[in-house]
């Protein structure tokens, strides 16, 4: 299947593993509720029972180092794109009012990123990720 659109996760390559799947955890949830139609339908196996649906597409996950994470998201802001933020703070916080504080205490161009997510036009989600790679 063709797709027109790319979802792509950026995370700091300095993260541990718990990390890096908590923080793409988080950040994808953002584009899902931003992108509803980016959902599909619900999964049923074949005993009738029902799981939660998903993207209806891949989401790629990229890696670089703090520069090519500060360099994606001055991309992104500077195109209008939409995307998720996680910086290192929010390793310290345990709810959604405490983390949107902490974001909101550090200016844009202070804020210490360990992951972001995009989601728009894969040649627009390909220039705002330049120098990152493909996550191992």
């Amino acid at each position: 299947m063709h797709f027109t659109t790319k979802i792509a996760v950026l995370l700091r390559e300095d993260l541990l593993t718990w990390q890096r799947l908590n923080v793409t955890a988080f950040l994808v949830s953002g584009i899902a509720a931003l992108n509803p139609d980016l959902v599909g339908e619900p999964y049923v196996d074949a005993d009738d029972t029902t799981y939660l649906p998903m993207f209806g597409q891949p989401v790629l996950v990229f890696e670089g180092g703090k520069e090519v994470l500060t360099s994606a998201h001055g991309k992104a802001v500077a195109r209008g794109m939409a995307l998720s933020v996680f910086t290192s703070d929010l390793f310290a916080t345990g709810n959604d009012a405490d983390n949107r504080a902490a974001v909101r205490a550090v200016g844009r161009d202070q804020l210490d990123l360990v992951g972001i997510a995009v989601h728009g036009p894969k040649n627009a989600v390909d220039k705002v990720l330049k120098g990152a790679r493909m996550h191992p």
